[in-house]
């Protein structure tokens, strides 16, 4: 019988991508649990529930959490410390940006295409896969159409590190990242970002300013505009997965569904063999730390 006696406490339930990902990919040792438990801003609540009754301080655990846009990435690729020395985000935005890689793309699509062939009555109307670089430009393309309202969220979450009503202070005005306004122009993106969240919020929190917000933007607009930001797939790390994903469906519903690309990904294991850890080093360090508790 194995003792468990580390936990990695990681976001959403067990069917969350976070769970997946770090139960099939990481290949942990059996004497670490992972335990998805819910939003971001109740671990700590979840984690004193979970060791109850024994002193949460006295657990070997640790919080692995999407970064969002609550700090920048690193210049070199590494996990981003939290709060705390317990709390560990992923280097890229979130979880869905390590999987959206073009040739975990390709592939899925091309299994799922001869699956069609060998069995006409398989569910798959999309064809074949319209290959790797079709792909990348579908994945930049919706980059670039989000890069605006990238910014502003960055920007937002510049001022959301002022406060220390954090879990008040939003990064969209839409209802969450996957979510995007119907206008993704800069002036449409920034009077929103002011009307529906700056200007109520700065009514309880002085701190909170238009012009903080503004230069805060002018920063963003200016790096997420360099050659090099493209050039090097920055938006890979600094856009959110999730923004990205909604724009490639909104770009191109013809072509096939990501969030079944997500869903379906874990259930082959040669589809999930196809994703090489060693090229994420932050995953490494986590493994690391991990062993190391």
């Amino acid at each position: 019988m194995t003792i468990v006696n580390k936990v990695v406490f990681c976001e959403g339930d067990q069917t969350s991508l976070d769970y997946q990902l770090l139960n099939q990919v990481l290949q942990l040792p059996e004497n670490i649990a992972i335990v998805p438990s819910g939003g971001k801003f109740a671990f700590y609540d979840f984690a004193r529930g979970y060791f109850f009754p024994d002193p949460v301080q006295n657990q070997s655990y640790i919080i692995f959490r999407d970064r969002d846009f609550d700090a920048p990435p690193s210049p070199d690729v590494r996990l981003i410390p939290g709060a705390n020395q317990r709390i560990w985000m992923t280097h890229r935005a979130c979880i869905q940006n390590y999987l959206l890689e073009p040739e975990l793309i390709h592939a899925y699509w091309q299994a799922k295409y001869k699956e069609k062939q060998e069995n006409p009555t398989a569910k798959w109307g999309h064809g074949d896969s319209p290959g790797i670089e079709a792909i990348s430009q579908w994945i930049e393309s919706s980059a670039t159409s989000i890069q605006s309202y990238q910014a502003v969220r960055w920007a937002l979450g510049d001022l959301l590190q002022m406060t220390g009503a954090r879990s008040q202070l939003k990064t969209t005005w839409t209802g969450g990242s996957g979510k995007l306004p119907s206008s993704l122009e800069i002036d449409d993106c920034k009077m929103s970002a002011i009307q529906e969240i700056i200007e109520p919020f700065r009514r309880q929190v002085d701190a909170i300013t238009v012009s903080g917000f503004e230069e805060s933007l002018d920063k963003y607009l200016a790096e997420f505009a360099a050659p090099d930001f493209w050039h090097n797939k920055g938006y890979m790390i600094w856009f959110h997965g999730k923004d990205i994903l909604k724009e490639m469906h909104r770009q191109n519903n013809r072509y096939i569904s990501i969030d079944d690309f997500f869903e379906e990904w874990f259930k082959q294991e040669e589809w999930v063999n196809q994703l090489d850890i060693t090229r994420y080093p932050d995953f490494i360090e986590l493994q690391s730390k991990l062993e190391q508790l």
